[in-house]
């Protein structure tokens, strides 16, 4: 059964235009990354999943969860499913919780639209805290946000994040602000909570590494455009567009042997105030041409796999 449903989505920011067509699915028990470098359109594309763009973004296209789009409903409705149907974590456990609060406090108000008594809350909020690794889960309740490590941190975030079991999880970048220890166990800790959580998760990220450790299918942002999607395999083994290929090149578990300079991307993002009005990647390609300053088409490799540009061939 499909979760999510995006369709031409666009999000502009004054003169900025953010998000430009983007579409995407994901289905239940599936597991869609969404990667792309810094600047092109992952964050708020995350936050227009979960019905919370910026107060002056315009949007445009739909966002369905469960077939309700967010996008065209008022914001009481939205607020009704937020939590409850679709859920996020974000990038810093740190700032997403009250800090004059403690984790209890908090995990229970999370509840507040479940009608049982305040004991039977904290209970399951002991119990979703013991779920995903946190020691000791009824001290973890009576402590304060800055009292926890990062690790932990993150843990309750996702708990938190669980609590109404949502038919969406949205992990924005969920182990970012880790040390590669932490993140590794955060990653295993995801991979086995995938098992329970029933619904769809997107996580999006920029390391590759998180994309082949969890995902299924993946969406490869650039520019607000999604430039390419397919299986994990498909991605990471027969990548067609440019840029695709060229950050699989940058990342280093991909780099043999030993090197004297990492391997970059030349160039910048185009200024999205007034983006190319061909292929937004064709100044930083190394196999660009005349025909790239008209908007490539969207070839479909195989009934999974699609590219946005004018070499790829069926």
């Amino acid at each position: 059964m499909t979760v999510l449903n995006v369709t031409d989505l666009r999000i502009s920011y004054g003169p900025v235009q953010a998000l430009r067509g983007a579409s995407l699915t994901a289905a239940a028990g599936e597991v869609v990354g969404i990667v792309g470098e810094s600047g092109c359109g992952k964050s708020t594309l995350a936050s227009a999943l979960i019905g919370l763009p910026a107060p002056e973004a315009r949007v445009s296209g739909r966002v369905e969860v469960e077939g309700r789009d967010l996008v065209a409903l008022p914001e009481t409705a939205r607020r009704a499913i937020r939590g409850d149907r679709v859920a996020m974590v974000f990038q810093d456990p740190m700032t997403a919780f009250n800090p004059v609060l403690t984790l209890g406090e908090q995990l229970v108000d999370f509840q507040h639209r479940l009608p049982a008594p305040k004991a039977e809350k904290r209970a399951r909020a002991a119990a979703m805290l013991a779920r995903v690794g946190l020691p000791d889960p009824q001290l973890a309740l009576r402590r304060y946000m800055h009292e926890l490590s990062g690790g932990m941190r993150q843990r309750a975030a996702i708990a938190a994040a669980l609590l109404m079991r949502p038919a969406l999880l949205v992990a924005d970048e969920p182990t970012t602000a880790l040390d590669v220890t932490m993140e590794a166990q955060i990653i295993h800790l995801l991979r086995e909570l995938r098992q329970d959580h029933h619904g769809a998760i997107v996580i999006v990220t920029h390391h590759l590494g998180v994309v082949g450790e969890l995902c299924d299918r993946v969406y490869v942002m650039y520019a607000g455009e999604v430039v390419e999607e397919g299986t994990t395999d498909e991605i990471h083994h027969d990548p067609r567009h440019p840029y695709t290929r060229a950050l699989i090149a940058c990342d280093p578990a991909h780099i043999a042997g030993r090197v004297e300079r990492l391997p970059t991307i030349p160039g910048r993002l185009p200024d999205l105030t007034a983006p190319p009005p061909g292929c937004a990647f064709a100044a930083r390609c190394p196999q660009a041409g005349p025909d790239c300053a008209v908007p490539p088409p969207r070839v479909r490799v195989s009934p999974t796999h699609a590219a946005l540009c004018h070499r790829v061939r069926p």
